[in-house]
């Protein structure tokens, strides 16, 4: 069945309500098995040597020790022509287009804490890691640098050959900006910082490999199974018709976990190797220093505005740091669309340091740049005596201007704006007293836009049963999002069968069906859309059926409650009563089309902050947030509240907590563990949350009229704090995240300038 002849829902009766996740017995009470959870026979364990230098040559490497160890099968080192693999930058191992080489899989030029060395496979554990530690190795320890600023300096030790610079600068401009500011009436500049964050997800990553033959099975806590298939094939050059990977639950991964790991083929060549499963599952402290992280940034931003409120010119120089080897990290993207202005001009440079490298981390990038726009916006506004929330409704987009002026498919940030203002109550919250100490109150709000190039591909298959039974096949992985949930609601909608009866197969390269990584909020709009036109491809067989028994036109027949009705209701046919069907199942298959051509998909948001401030201490409180998203339909009101007010407590940690701290003098990371790496916990979650759904009812953007939610929840949430807190306390903090110390320097400063 084709997209363009499906109408859009109207009143649903199962999609859009709090439906608790059907695989919510599973999760909570142990039944369902994760990666980390897989026991094989005859399973042995892996573990990873990992250098303790940011910069270091591997000069020699003795192994004779760890091999004669008590239940040690194998050892791995660049030595083994197995391992010979070339490592790439981007996204996991090479692929067709041919990315240039910058590592191998155990490289002797080791670029950062944490890269591998060898790895070793033994009956257990503590085996395993016994004979890690007994791995001799003699390291030529090199200069290294950990600052994005000193990187660039002239001398600088070399992280790539070549130098420290990653390219060449991005730029990208329209209009004149000389002209917009020398038009505008006020015109501000200020640079903003933002910290290095940790993934930090509740699994860790790691995989469990196992040969049958030639043929290779990988159970990896992933966001792709299809993408880890193809990775792990080319690395190790094989046919993906003979890898296999399962990811039926995991447990978080916020980006991090889109790509193959290196554990994943060393998994992979050590089960090779032994001709046994090996499981090999990194610790945490791993994972703070090897498998990425969301990159600080420096951003200057220089904003001119009207009297009036009219924005004329944004121009943002911005710096960002990439790790040891090649990524993205553009901030700009906001700072270029969220408002309506003429004239922007944006320079981004991106710097090489000896530090583990950034992957994709929940809104890529956007947390950064929308903690330096909205905190100009708000100094824009405070100098032409206008209110924050008024100058960002003067300024709301027409058309998509990063993208040739195409219109959006809809656009609700005039309503996130608008109707999340009067809910939490805007104007009576910034006119009340601020307190004389030592705790002030202030509030604050921040708007958002997200931006993807395009769903993606998917295919889904849903069988209906002769009973009414129903099952639904997906390759999507479920982060924890309630992606299977979802998807099984659409089939309950458009056929009537009740959840329970409704069984779910997914994220398995042997036994589903393709679909793209589950990442940048694009697996609701990529998978339900396929999901709904299978659904729809086996109701139309069931009408023809009923129509056939029942000697009616198709035309009179409608589908209701999981039944056949004709003559207006007169003659009833359940599912079951279908003759044609005992005996047998029917099959829809469903394909998701391509995005519109002519209008560009955007979610907006708007979140608004109190917090409270101790002028003493330094202390700070998230008393309650608000956060208005137009994000679409709402599939799932319970999971939906439940990733915005994830986004919201991660929002938290950027703007308060989160940081990753290097040791200048010795290069290393020293809060590579949760003791001293500060996760926002429910002490710090803001007292009060509200989620407010804003639907805009869009027809364009697909048949489900979805635009998703996971990666808008959390970009706003800090520069909202950011704002509330100088609206408390009327100093602005311009490096994130926001800590005591930090704060009571400020006020002593303040003090101090009198």
């Amino acid at each position: 069945m084709a997209e363009t002849t499906v109408k859009p829902w109207g009143e649903t009766t199962i999609v859009g309500k709090p439906i608790p996740r059907v695989d919510g017995y599973e999760r909570v009470s142990g039944a369902a098995v994760y990666p980390v959870d897989v026991i094989l026979p005859n399973m042995l364990y892996g573990a990873i040597l990992r250098c303790p230098h940011p910069h270091a040559t591997v000069k020699k490497i003795a192994v004779g020790k760890a091999r004669e160890m008590p239940g040690v099968r194998a050892v791995l080192t660049d030595a083994d022509p197995e391992a010979r693999i070339g490592w790439y930058a981007g996204s996991g191992p090479p692929g067709p287009g041919g990315r240039q080489m910058l590592s191998r899989l155990f490289d002797p030029h080791c670029r950062y804490e944490g890269e591998e060395v060898a790895a070793v496979a033994a009956e257990s554990p503590q085996q395993a890691w016994d004979a890690v530690r007994a791995i001799q190795v003699e390291y030529e320890t090199q200069p290294f640098v950990t600052g994005m600023e000193e990187a660039l300096k002239p001398g600088a030790p070399p992280v790539q050959e070549g130098g420290n610079l990653v390219g060449a600068p991005r730029e990208t401009k329209r209009g004149d900006v000389a002209k917009g500011f020398a038009e505008a009436d006020v015109v501000l500049e200020e640079t903003y910082r933002s910290s290095c964050e940790i993934h930090a997800p509740m699994e860790v990553h790691g995989s469990v490999a196992q040969w049958d033959g030639d043929r290779l099975t990988v159970w990896d806590t992933n966001q792709g199974p299809f993408g880890i298939q193809s990775d792990l094939a080319t690395a190790l050059k094989m046919p993906l018709s003979k890898v296999r990977v399962i990811s039926k639950y995991m447990g978080g991964g916020f980006g991090s976990k889109q790509e193959a790991g290196k554990y994943t083929v060393i998994a992979a060549l050590l089960a090779q190797k032994t001709a046994r499963p090996v499981k090999l599952f990194l610790t945490r402290e791993e994972t703070f220093l090897c498998v990425g992280n969301r990159p600080a940034h420096i951003m200057k931003l220089k904003a001119g505005v009207k009297k009036d409120g009219t924005l004329t010119a944004f121009q943002l120089t911005g710096l960002g740091e990439v790790g040891a080897y090649p990524s993205d990290t553009s901030v700009g993207y906001q700072i270029g669309d969220l408002y309506q202005c003429p004239n922007v001009h944006i320079v981004e440079t991106q710097a090489y340091i000896h530090a583990g490298r950034n992957r994709a981390f929940r809104a890529p990038s956007f947390p950064q740049g929308n903690w330096a726009l909205e905190q100009m916006m708000d100094a824009l506004a405070e100098k032409i005596g206008m209110d924050p929330v008024e100058l960002r409704l003067k300024n709301i987009p027409a058309v998509c201007q990063m993208q040739q002026n195409k219109p959006y498919t809809s656009t609700g940030l005039r309503e996130c704006l608008t109707e999340g203002a009067r809910a939490f109550g805007w104007k009576e919250a910034r006119s009340r007293p601020k307190g004389d100490g030592p705790w002030v109150r202030g509030v604050g709000v921040a708007s958002s836009i997200w931006m993807y190039q395009n769903a993606g591909n998917s295919t889904a298959i849903v069988k209906l049963f002769a009973d009414g039974s129903a099952n639904l096949n997906i390759g999507a992985a479920d982060l924890g999002t309630g992606t299977n949930t979802v998807m099984a609601m659409v089939v309950a909608e458009e056929l009537g069968v009740p959840l329970d009866r409704i069984q779910i197969e997914n994220a398995d390269t042997g036994t589903t069906q393709y679909t793209d990584v589950s990442g940048g909020s694009k697996t609701v709009l990529a998978d339900s859309p396929a999901v709904r036109l299978a659904a729809l491809e086996v109701k139309a067989r069931l009408l023809e059926m009923a129509a056939e028994q029942l000697k009616v036109p198709l035309s009179d027949l409608v589908f209701k409650d999981g039944a056949i009705l004709a003559q207006g209701g007169a003659q009833k046919l359940a599912i079951t009563e279908l003759r044609r069907l005992r005996g047998q199942m029917l099959v829809g298959v469903g394909r998701r089309g391509p995005d519109p051509t002519d209008k560009v998909v955007r979610p907006f948001s708007t979140d608004f902050a109190e917090v409270e401030v101790n002028t003493r201490t330094g202390e700070m409180r998230v008393l309650r947030m608000l956060a208005a998203h137009d994000s679409g339909r709402v599939m799932n009101l319970l999971t939906y509240r439940n990733q915005v007010f994830g986004g919201v407590v991660m929002g938290v940690g950027f703007a308060m907590t989160e940081r990753r701290i290097m040791d200048s003098s010795t290069g290393k990371m020293v809060n590579a563990n949760f003791h001293d790496y500060k996760i926002p916990t429910a002490k710090d979650a803001p007292g009060e949350m509200t989620c407010l759904p804003i639907d805009p009812h869009d027809t364009e953007c697909n048949i489900n009229g979805v635009k998703g939610i996971g990666e808008p929840a959390t970009i706003a949430v800090g520069a909202a704090i950011a704002n509330a807190f100088y609206h408390a306390t009327g100093i602005r903090v311009t490096a994130a995240p926001i800590t005591a110390a930090q704060v009571l320097t400020l006020l002593a400063q303040r003090k101090t300038r009198g």
